[in-house]
């Protein structure tokens, strides 16, 4: 095929002739200058920190979608699956990504559970990280989240990163607004990465420590706008990822957004490519090629240089997505899953304190901040009557909950401000890392209601209010899909527009950003199933003040 070959070491574009044989780019040969008439071609966008499971739908359907927006390759954290399933689950995930042709470079989770203050449903511990280490499918630690431990040396977090070190594999990191000596040594263990930094500052302080910063837009958390200077003054330091990222904004686009957005902000387009299509194959030694003579053919076509438009998306030398169109097969998958608990009552959602005084009482609350997986922690005055400290939406101040899906137990109780809710509630068996069943809502007999969809599915979203009810099963370890990519992110939407315009809430994301409220690892307030925690301090805290 005659094309524009966009050399992005070199900085350099030039008409050529591009042939494949096999799987590879058997020869580019050199025809004259830039011929705008053509398509341009360049290696294909890469995900540098993605957690498949997020989207809701499993490997293959995550790929069917991904391609059309040019994607060619994840490095993907199965963590998520491994919290409900362990190794089965990481297992899981790996085959069903064989199964398409697209590039996932699947990570050894390194904190399943992501701490002893919640109830997860699997453990991998320092050995099983070890044995999956040494597999050729395994390209990396995942993020090291335990950064506690990391500075603490606790011998478990330790054992997992000398097995990386032990197998050559790169240790990806995370540690959210740590600064300072403590930042330099948690670096200094062989942590190669971070996507937590939500300053400028912080990620160029982590640079100068030897971290490469991981730009992150995902469905929750978004800090392009605040970290995409870096790519001006660090390229070879930088690269772009989702994180987390729903269904619905899956389909709307991928890393090719973030392309669009940093060249419309006007930063060089070349050192914008090197972190969308190089850095990430370079750092964790992906098997992707990188458009030359004899590397795998995998690459994109787009209309021009200022549009950027995704014309095609191949792979290994096959073609998976042309004009829009996905040409990966809707393929189903086995439905593994771990839930064991009973229908709940909205008795067990009551919040009853013996010392609280009628009238209003001080109480400590979670404060959600819109497109961040921060919180911080407020005190409101909430109204106690018979002894039972209610919600109050006029205040947006709501009870939340997090049940614990691996077996029967008390539900964990707190509130939680800022997140407009002002009818109804909605419920998620995806609550991060261990995924339990998170909800919110104006009152117990709408979270209970909501609380018992997921039961009753054995997984899934949920949203009741208004005399309706959502639900969007999930039946693939309570956090997957194998149905129609295209059909879950065209449910998915109903259920987030019911919960945004029937229910009032104001969030961009609501259901992603009540999905990170029970991961004890971003401070500052959180809730487990154990209780409210101080993710400052790592130690539970208690309602009342």
């Amino acid at each position: 095929m005659k094309v524009n070959i966009v050399d992005i070491p070199q900085k350099n574009i030039y008409e050529a002739e591009l042939k494949i044989s096999g799987k590879h780019i058997e020869s580019i040969v050199k025809l004259g200058p830039e011929n705008p008439a053509l398509s341009y071609a360049l290696p294909g966008f890469i995900d540098a920190h993605v957690h498949i499971e997020s989207s809701m739908l499993t490997p293959a359907q995550f790929a069917r979608l991904a391609v059309v927006h040019g994607t060619v390759a994840t490095v993907s954290d199965p963590h998520e699956i491994g919290n409900v399933l362990g190794l089965p689950g990481v297992d899981f995930m790996i085959e069903d990504g064989k199964r398409v042709p697209f590039k996932f470079c699947f990570g050894a989770p390194s904190c399943v559970p992501a701490t002893v203050f919640e109830t997860a449903g699997a453990v991998i511990d320092a050995e099983q990280v070890g044995q999956l280490l040494s597999r050729d499918d395994i390209g990396y630690l995942a993020e090291v989240m335990n950064f506690p431990g990391v500075l603490n040396e606790d011998p478990d977090m330790m054992a997992k990163i000398s097995w990386a070190k032990h197998y050559n594999k790169v240790v990806d990191g995370h540690a959210p607004g740590l600064r300072g000596e403590a930042a330099k040594l948690y670096a200094s263990n062989g942590i190669s990465t971070d996507h937590e930094c939500f300053t400028y500052d912080e990620a160029r302080e982590k640079i100068d420590y030897g971290v490469k910063i991981l730009i992150r837009e995902g469905s929750a958390a978004k800090n392009f706008e605040a970290l995409i200077p870096l790519i001006a003054e660090f390229p070879e330091k930088i690269m772009f990822c989702s994180d987390d990222k729903h269904p619905d904004n899956l389909v709307e686009g991928h890393i090719n957004v973030l392309i669009k957005r940093a060249l419309a902000s006007g930063y060089d387009i070349w050192n914008i490519l090197l972190a969308a299509c190089i850095n990430p194959v370079l750092h964790y030694s992906l098997p992707v090629g990188l458009l030359k003579t004899g590397d795998a053919a995998d690459f994109v076509l787009i209309d021009n240089l200022q549009d950027f438009n995704l014309l095609e998306t191949w792979i290994d030398g096959e073609q998976v997505a042309k004009n829009g169109i996905s040409n990966i097969p809707d393929l189903k998958s086995a439905h593994l899953n771990h839930f064991d608990c009973d229908f709940k009552t909205a008795a067990d959602f009551a919040l009853n304190n013996e010392y609280a005084r009628e009238g209003r009482n001080e109480v400590r609350v979670i404060e959600a901040f819109d497109g961040q997986l921060i919180t911080g922690q407020a005190i409101e005055q909430l109204i106690v009557s018979n002894k039972t400290i209610e919600s109050d939406p006029e205040i947006d101040v709501l009870k939340i909950v997090v049940v614990n899906r691996y077996q029967n137990a008390k539900p964990a109780v707190a509130f939680i401000k800022n997140f407009g809710l002002k009818e109804g509630a909605i419920a998620s068996s995806v609550a991060h890392d261990s995924h339990n069943i998170i909800a919110v809502g104006v009152n117990d007999e709408l979270i209970y209601q909501a609380v018992n969809l997921i039961i009753g599915a054995k997984g899934g979203v949920a949203a009741v209010g208004n005399g309706e009810e959502k639900l969007l099963p999930l039946p693939i370890a309570g956090l997957m899909s194998d149905e129609d990519g295209y059909k879950v992110a065209a449910s998915y939407t109903e259920i987030d527009q019911f919960v945004k315009k029937e229910l009032k809430a104001t969030l961009q994301s609501p259901f992603m950003t009540l999905s990170f409220m029970a991961l004890l690892v971003i401070p500052s307030l959180k809730l487990s199933d154990k209780g409210l925690f101080d993710g400052d301090n790592f130690r539970f805290v208690p309602l009342s003040i």
